[in-house]
């Protein structure tokens, strides 16, 4: 197999791993590239993000790596997250564990595929999201005011400091922080959490991803759109964010490990 490794760069530890990593890989006769910010910590040749192309994408580090990782990646290649993070829920092994799964891959892997959020603006596309888009004020302290349709008719209307669109995947994200429930990644849906709203009838919101969604601003204050805390886009006053199920999922790697089983864990060593 043709293997792509990525690294988090910002600690020795994480670097040395993956080093060593690529050494054993090549020992199993895989093919081993870097990615070009890995490659360079280690006086190696590279690939950028855009440009990677493999069986495989190998990410160490934490969740923010991951979702670095899927964001940039211009075609999706199945991705498996080796956690050197604080959590790592999109990570499903831990370092101590990597070798044996490597060594277990005679036969091939399965693929797990998880929707993302598609996000567009006047016809104009933003970005897709695999954890969350959140949408919030430019200035801190200031409140919202959102407009939800769905299917074209009007569903809530409510003030808020901002507002999460999760996917399932993100529900143990900023949407777990934010009060939202654990969703199945199984499970295609929409999941709508407002951030801190002034009423509290204003409830999170599972909606199916078969309906057509809209986020109006029903406000003068300028607004921020976060993709999945890797870029941001300012939102025009009266802005309408169309939310749809994006055409290009990411692709994760099964390890074998039961979802619930594993959230179980990562939740309990927090």
């Amino acid at each position: 197999m043709k293997i792509v490794l990525v690294s988090r760069i910002d600690g020795e530890g994480a670097l040395h791993y993956t080093a060593s990593l690529a050494r054993y890989l090549e020992s199993l006769g895989h093919s081993v590239t870097f990615e070009k910010g890995t490659a360079e910590r280690l006086g190696r040749d590279g690939v950028i993000f855009e440009e990677i192309t493999g069986d495989m994408v190998v990410v160490v580090g934490g969740d923010g790596s991951v979702l670095l990782t899927v964001y940039k990646m211009r075609r999706q290649i199945p991705l498996l997250g080796i956690n050197w993070g604080e959590v790592g829920f999109l990570a499903d092994l831990e370092p101590d564990e990597a070798n044996a799964f490597f060594a277990s891959l005679t036969d091939g892997f399965q693929v797990e595929p998880r929707m993302r959020v598609s996000l567009s603006v006047g016809g104009k596309q933003l970005g897709d999201a695999l954890n969350e888009a959140v949408i919030v004020t430019e200035r801190p302290a200031k409140m919202l005011r959102f407009a939800v349709s769905i299917d074209g008719i009007l569903a809530e209307r409510f003030r808020a400091d901002g507002l999460l669109v999760s996917t399932p995947t993100g529900s143990t994200a900023y949407a777990m922080s934010a009060g939202g429930p654990i969703v199945d990644p199984q499970i295609e849906g929409f999941l709508l959490i407002p951030l801190a709203p002034y009423m509290l009838s204003s409830r999170p919101h599972l909606i199916s991803t078969r309906r057509n969604l809209e986020v109006s601003l029903e406000t003068e204050k300028p607004a921020h759109l976060v993709i999945d805390g890797q870029i941001t886009f300012e939102l025009e006053r009266g802005a309408t964010v169309t939310v749809k199920k994006s055409t290009d999922p990411a692709l994760f790697v099964h390890t074998g490990k039961n979802f619930f089983e594993k959230v179980n864990y990562k939740l309990r060593n927090l």
